[in-house]
């Protein structure tokens, strides 16, 4: 971790949580931990262990083991598990309390040109987890799902709580994501049902922040980079979609509410409702706040993107469980511009 943003995020978050004694003397699992979020919550841990000194143990589950010593050293347990794949994961001696399952495809090149691979990895690897969870006794695991299970709702005069469903068409190979997704939240649910597995789901909304990959290419990195460079945003559609953002410190923390606080079975939004933006007034908003020698610029064309949805997602549900995001949309880019810089 050599990104100053990203270590004064992580001891902000460390001596800001306040559940930091429910996770003593626990042993957690992370799927997905080279992931921006699965990395981010590992370290998140790692820091509440060594400040609060909580005699917490942490492994993750990934595919490349050298990847993940690059990122955690000795500081974790690693087993190692291609979840497309997998027909069983591998032999976890140690009693795990505590799951959280981030492992997933995430770009939305491999949804289109690997639908297949997307879904399989997603079911398989949920579906373990669940075995896994059934078969041993956990405290609690939190399946980490995605906003785009809304699938496609116009309207934002409708607050979307978790109760909504839009359209997703199952024919487009784009949905293979969230239809996997919408799946893998049956599955938990069932088997909370069925079995009695302590599972919740948590729904991130677009969630991003320093430590982001130098190739990024969703809208927010796109943007981000373009203030940082000097150079006009360009925009590839009229920009109606509209959603809210969430910090990456903030995902955890809500995921660790939900982990600590949620009901089994349940499924919970995770969301900064202050951040709802369209993606033009989006552009509008950086050009005004950090760089108002650029301007913004639309090249209209076919580029294959979904229709325009717009999500005002309700957070309702899980501060009911005392959670609060803790940065604006302001502090959002801000942090990430400057960590770019």
């Amino acid at each position: 971790m050599d990104n100053t943003f990203v270590q004064e995020d992580i001891l902000r978050f460390s001596s800001s949580f306040s559940l930091a004694e429910e996770l003593k003397n626990c042993h957690v699992l992370i799927t997905g931990a080279t992931g921006l979020l699965g990395s981010i919550a590992t370290y998140c841990l790692l820091s509440l262990n060594e400040t609060k000194n909580l005699g917490m143990k942490i492994s993750v589950l990934i595919r490349n083991k050298d990847k993940a010593e690059c990122l955690f050293a000795d500081k974790v347990s690693y087993y190692i598990a291609d979840l497309n794949v997998a027909q069983e994961l591998p032999k976890i001696t140690d009693s795990i309390d505590y799951i959280l399952h981030f492992a997933s495809p995430t770009a939305s090149l491999t949804f289109v040109q690997h639908p297949v691979y997307t879904i399989q990895t997603i079911l398989n690897g949920t579906n373990l987890l669940l075995e896994f969870a059934r078969n041993h006794s956990i405290k609690s695991m939190v399946f980490v799902s995605s906003l785009e299970v809304y699938g496609t709702i116009h309207d934002d005069k409708i607050v979307v709580s978790e109760a909504e469903q839009g359209y997703l068409d199952p024919m487009s190979v784009r949905t293979s994501y969230p239809m996997a997704k919408r799946l893998c939240e049956c599955l938990c649910a069932s088997y909370a049902s069925e079995y009695g597995v302590p599972v919740r789901v948590g729904r991130l909304t677009q969630t991003f922040g320093c430590g982001i990959a130098p190739d990024d290419n969703r809208v927010f990195a796109q943007f981000a980079r373009s203030v940082v460079q000097g150079k006009d945003i360009v925009l590839h559609t009229k920009g109606d979609l509209s959603r809210p953002y969430l910090y990456t410190t903030d995902a955890v923390s809500a995921l660790l509410y939900i982990l600590l606080r949620g009901q089994d079975g349940e499924a919970y939004n995770v969301a900064n409702d202050e951040s709802y933006i369209s993606i033009r007034d989006m552009a509008e908003f950086l050009c005004a706040e950090f760089n108002p020698n650029i301007n913004v610029c639309m090249e209209l064309g076919d580029y294959g993107y979904l229709p325009p949805t717009k999500l005002r997602l309700s957070s309702e549900k899980i501060m009911k469980l005392g959670w609060a995001p803790s940065y604006s949309l302001k502090q959002m880019f801000e942090r990430l511009i400057n960590s770019l810089k």
